[in-house]
Order: structure tokens, then sequence, then C-alpha cells
């Protein structure tokens, strides 16, 4: 495995239709001790915490404010760029379309290890996803969350040893409960996923997914202990969110 540093990679190229916002969903603004934060500095945050230097967000042509609030990172102790994903490139959004976001960086992952979030997630604690960046032997190892909603998002099924069997894709009564949030990577997986984008028929990120469980890729999943998961993707999830807070 690689001994560069790693490197952050975060999806924003979405159009974020679903909460009808004026600007970026990306800079939904979380209050917390009568002081704004958008929603993407969160797992920025998580990134910077465990050392991560460079960022990389994959963005459209509509988020010059992203640009705007972010610049080149040095507010937030690191680096960050900024890819351009293609209209013909985004597909129809969901799975599918992240995996084309995530491939739309190769040419800046290299070699290195990769730390993948969502930037409209919260994640905690700030340090949750340091497990996945110690690790440096698995080609690719899931951060797991818990959640009560396994329908609506991708779980995971592993053995004893934290190996993983399968990754289930918003299907219900699979009996799962644990949800990959967060994936480090190592280049094996970025040539794989590349390669598999790079197909006319290409598949959906968790079809990638479970290809290298069952290809010759360490696959690994762990459950990041005393860490939750909030997507901040819907009205729903926001006011659950809101609520909390009270």
């Amino acid at each position: 495995m690689s001994d560069l540093p790693p490197i952050g990679l975060v999806p924003a190229a979405g159009s974020g239709l679903r909460l009808g916002l004026p600007y970026p969903k990306e800079l939904y603004p979380i209050i917390r001790d009568g002081r704004y934060k958008p929603v993407a500095q969160h797992v920025v945050e998580n990134m910077v915490t465990t050392g991560i230097e460079h960022i990389v967000f994959v963005i459209n042509e509509t988020k010059h404010q992203l640009i705007g609030f972010f610049g080149d990172g040095r507010r937030f102790d690191c680096r960050i760029s900024y890819v351009y994903q293609d209209r013909e490139r985004r597909g129809t959004g969901g799975s599918a379309g992240l995996a084309e976001a995530l491939d739309s960086a190769h040419h800046l992952l290299g070699h290195q290890r990769v730390v993948f979030g969502m930037a409209d997630t919260i994640m905690s604690p700030e340090n949750c996803l340091q497990p996945l960046v110690d690790d440096r032997a698995s080609d690719v190892h899931l951060g797991l969350f818990p959640t009560d909603t396994p329908h609506l998002v991708g779980v995971v099924d592993r053995d004893a040893d934290g190996n993983v069997k399968r990754i289930v894709d918003k299907q219900p009564d699979s009996g799962l409960r644990d949800m990959w949030g967060v994936i480090a990577w190592g280049p094996r997986f970025t040539q794989h996923l590349h390669a598999r984008v790079a197909d006319t028929a290409a598949p959906d990120f968790a079809t990638i997914l479970n290809e290298a469980v069952d290809g010759d890729l360490s696959v690994r999943a762990t459950a990041l202990p005393g860490a939750s998961y909030t997507d901040v993707g819907t009205w729903e999830e926001i006011e659950k969110l809101e609520q909390r807070q009270r």
C-alpha cells in the first residue's frame, strides 16, 4: 500500500433540488452555540482532525458559492482543490451518479489513499474517521454507523473479523442495521472504480463495491465506536436534527 499522505474526497456536484434552496445545499446553515457553520464544513473538519491536508471537492457549474466559502482551504488548515464534473457524466443521480462523481477526481488521486465523505452529512465525534485513516493495509475500508432506515441507505453484511460479505443497497427486510457512511480506499480500488466507470454499461457504486468484494481486493468494515451520522439532504432529516438540538 502507498505511504503517501491520504487525500480527502467530497462529492458536491448534485443539484440538491429536493431542498429547493437558493444556494448550494452544502452551505445549509447549522447553528450551534450561536455560530454559523455550513453542513459541508463538518466533513472538512472530520478529515482535517485526522491529519488529512488535501481535500478535493467535486462540483458542478452552480457551486461557485461553495468555492467562495471554502476558498483554497487555508482557513480550515488544509488545501482544497476543486474538480468540475461534466454535465454528461452526472447521470441521473443516486448511486450511479455517485460513481461518476468520485471518478471525476481520478487524475488527482494517483497512488494516495482516499477518504471519501459526503458533503451533506454530519458525523460525530469529530475524529470518528481515524480508524479508516490509520488503516493502510486494506484496499477498501467502510466506516459503519447504526441506522433505523436501512431501506433508504447502503447497509453492510460482514463476518466476525470485519470482512465484508455484501453491500445491500436500499433494500427492505435485509435484517442489517449498519450503514456505510464514509469509505477509505487505496490505489487498487481507485483503478477498479475508474475502469468500471469507463465501461459504457458502468454499474452503480454499490455494485462496484460488491465487485470489489467478489474480486481480489480486501474489503473491510468497522463500526465506528460511539459515532453518529446525520444526513442533511432532506427536510425530514433536517427537522430531526433541529429537534435534537432544542
